[in-house]
């Protein structure tokens, strides 16, 4: 009876995985499209940030539906997804620093963002709950990997938090200037990501 609602856990933590990786694929090529339009930094980087977390949910796929039993294997397996993830945030990190600082120097002034605005709010709304079955489920099951994702979930959320004040405050008062700098705001939360990331490898020997 404990191994079948184990399993169902597992389940259920796949299900989760799974719409995570399709609304981000989603929500990745509307943020970047609609970032591309807009000439926003911010909104490229925040697809691009899905992008990453799709990555992310591919390789908790990978890991729930390869569970075992065996200790060793399953630490080796969270230890490259941690370490991979950290490097990929800090190469999203390096990019959007260059080019909200190119943004800011040269006066490249963005058209307001009417879907990119729509995309940060729907973001707001379902990642905070998908985070916290994620994290429920991560708990149940002991699953440290899960328990991260659930994080990189929550930064999702804040995330979209910063993306909509630069592009509302662009949109309504056509202040420039906002989108770059909510760009150089999403740069901190990207860098202190992968170093907890980096934290967490090292705290599974």
């Amino acid at each position: 009876m404990k191994e079948i609602k184990k399993a169902n856990l597992y389940k259920r933590g796949l299900s989760l995985e799974y719409f995570t990786v399709g609304y981000n694929i989603f929500e990745g090529f509307i943020s970047i499209g609609a970032g591309i339009i807009a000439g926003s930094i911010a909104l490229v980087g925040f697809g691009l940030d899905s992008f990453i977390e799709t990555l992310s949910g591919v390789v908790l796929i990978w890991r729930l539906r390869g569970h075992s039993e065996d200790d060793e294997k399953e630490r080796a397996m969270e230890q490259k997804a941690m370490r991979f993830v950290a490097y990929t945030f800090f190469i999203l990190a390096i990019y959007v620093l260059y080019e909200a600082s190119k943004k800011l120097y040269f006066r490249e002034i963005p058209e307001g963002s009417l879907v990119g605005i729509i995309i940060a709010l729907l973001s707001i709304i379902i990642m905070p709950i998908l985070a916290s079955q994620k994290r429920i489920i991560g708990e149940k099951i002991n699953s440290g990997a899960l328990i991260a994702d659930s994080k990189e979930t929550v930064f999702c959320a804040y995330l979209s938090v910063t993306l909509l004040l630069g592009l509302l405050l662009n949109y309504f008062f056509g202040w420039w200037w906002a989108d770059p700098a909510a760009s150089l705001v999403i740069v901190g939360f990207l860098i202190k990501e992968g170093l907890e990331c980096l934290e967490g490898d090292e705290d599974h020997p």
